[in-house]
């Protein structure tokens, strides 16, 4: 047997679905406890492009190289990159094959992983990319030794074992992964793809849980503006309810919540589930309620505003979606451009006066992807163009979407968090040249420290730390601290850590009152003293309580 164009399009179609349907077991295996475990939600958001791929009539380089373009403007997330990484060196060890044998693919499986390593700078192993290798270096010396010549099934059967292995041992590679007692959550969604891809090939490929209804009547788009659309972001989740919130009619604050926010609500409170559909401009807020009552077993985000700004352009230009450019490049107009990438009206702002041209919505639970990213920086009217992630699990994505743009020299800067990137913007010289800016602006993220409040999704332990599922914790440069059950004692711990601050600004989340973050800059206070600086700022992020920086 070998392994057709149409034959590679089926398998990769059923690992999508594959990761699709197990997304939250997968964000599960997150190791810490924060409510923005996304990495089986970014490696779907990353596959689910090629699943409109229903048919393929071409080589199986041909298909390959469609969906590696597929997937990698796709790409979300460290996890989402490393896939889209993966098959790319999957297209391009086999290029210009009509058909792949056992040991073709095999090959390519290596090859995949060496492009996806040589893309981490600083490779650990214990993660996904050591399932990879082990993975493929196996598969290699198998069909070397003569075994699955006709049998690329056996082959992935073998694969699949493989790394079912090697993802076990994974905990005694990774210490932090052995005391929260987890396995890689990217490892362990690779192992999915690999079982999607083996099923296709045993003509019994993964179906999606979900289904979508065929509209025979299609709109005209031109008809109003964008900026009419009052609500971007069309939300949309199932949720398995709790055994405590199992029956009809248990779930009327989060109905009165959705309601409250938004406009084309339908919200289904059944006994085992809770599904629903929302405009709003704050998905973050629908996502953190969700969390309380389950545990998400479908969600879909999808900016209308971006979606209908493709489709009016489609139109006149007589494309489609998939063909059309995602934004309409900017011309050239100054020397340095911008684009952050935040969430919360307050955060935005503050970014905006700093001057940023665009802002991409996104961060914990919603890492933008590749496409996303370029679409900020066509929008920017610069000849350089800084890209300012603020998140590490955006790093890589946005490293993607900078060798992508040929026209202007982007430049990622390496911020991890919202107050990393407020300090590069503060480090910038608008006479100085571009070596200058980018080594002060990198030197200037140095500068300042950030402290988080969140809550715990599951118990766990973490460098000693007991944390128990609902606790509220507080991380300091990304490390935990503490764990209460209050955001006192989360407060008054970051207050400790940040007692040689000079200068500290507080940014209070979407959930916060005005008085209660009166009551955490007071407590702040008191731990640092008359002579430190307070600023606050209703930042209107989700997910997380405070954004706390101090310099």
């Amino acid at each position: 047997m070998v392994i057709d164009g149409q034959t590679l399009c089926d398998m990769v179609i059923s690992a999508a679905n594959a990761l699709d349907n197990n997304k939250v077991t997968i964000n599960n295996m997150n190791v810490f406890p924060v409510p923005d475990g996304d990495t089986g939600i970014n490696m779907t958001l990353t596959m689910a492009s090629v699943r409109t791929l229903s048919s393929f009539d071409g080589t199986v380089g041909d298909c390959a190289e469609k969906i590696a373009n597929m997937v990698l403007r796709s790409a979300r997330g460290n996890s989402g990159a490393i896939l889209s990484l993966f098959f790319r060196g999957i297209a391009k060890s086999l290029k210009g094959l009509e058909t792949a044998t056992a040991s073709d693919i095999a090959l390519a499986l290596k090859r995949g992983t060496d492009e996806a390593y040589k893309a981490v700078m600083k490779p650990t192993e214990g993660t996904i990319l050591t399932v990879m290798r082990v993975c493929s270096e196996k598969a290699v010396e198998r069909v070397n030794k003569g075994r699955y010549k006709d049998d690329p099934a056996g082959l992935f059967g073998y694969v699949l074992k493989t790394g079912e292995r090697t993802l076990a041992k994974t905990p005694d590679l990774l210490p932090v992964l052995k005391e929260a007692n987890v396995v890689d959550a990217g490892g362990y969604g690779f192992l999915f793809l690999i079982s999607g891809m083996l099923a296709a090939l045993k003509f019994n490929p993964v179906v999606a849980k979900e289904t979508t209804v065929a509209v025979e009547n299609q709109a005209t788009f031109a008809d109003f503006d964008t900026d009419s659309i009052v609500f971007a972001y069309c939300t949309e989740c199932i949720v398995g309810k709790k055994p405590q919130y199992r029956g009809e009619g248990t779930a009327t604050d989060f109905h009165d919540l959705v309601c409250g926010i938004g406009d084309s609500v339908v919200f289904i409170d059944a006994e085992d589930i809770i599904k629903l559909h929302v405009h709003t401009n704050h998905p973050g807020q629908v996502i953190e309620k969700a969390l309380e009552y389950g545990e998400l077993e479908m969600l879909k985000v999808e900016n209308m505003r971006l979606q209908h700004s493709n489709l009016v352009e489609n139109e006149s230009t007589g494309g489609t979606t998939e063909s059309a450019p995602a934004a309409t490049a900017a011309k050239i107009e100054k020397e340095f451009g911008f684009v952050s990438i935040c969430m919360g009206e307050g955060i935005r702002d503050t970014f905006t006066d700093l001057g940023v041209d665009v802002t991409v919505y996104g961060g914990q639970t919603m890492n933008p992807s590749t496409q996303d990213i370029i679409d900020g920086v066509d929008r920017t009217p610069a000849k350089y163009v800084y890209v300012l992630p603020n998140n590490k699990n955006i790093q890589m994505v946005a490293a993607q979407a900078a060798e992508m743009v040929s026209d202007k020299k982007v430049i990622v800067l390496p911020t991890k968090s919202v107050p990393q990137g407020i300090s590069a913007m503060i480090g910038f010289n608008p006479d100085a040249d571009e070596p200058t800016n980018t080594a002060q602006m990198t030197e200037a993220i140095g500068t300042v420290r950030t402290a988080q409040v969140t809550y715990a999704v599951r118990d766990t332990s973490i460098e000693g730390i007991k944390i128990s599922s609902g606790q509220t914790m507080a991380l300091v440069d990304g490390k935990i601290i503490c764990s209460s059950d209050n955001n006192a004692d989360c407060l008054a711990a970051i207050g400790e850590s940040f007692a040689d601050a000079s200068y500290v600004t507080v940014f209070y989340g979407e959930e916060i009152s005005e008085e209660c973050a009166e009551k955490a800059v007071a407590i702040l206070r008191e731990k640092l003293g008359a002579g430190t600086d307070i600023v606050c700022i209703a930042g209107g992020q989700p997910i997380y309580d405070y954004i706390i920086s101090a310099e």
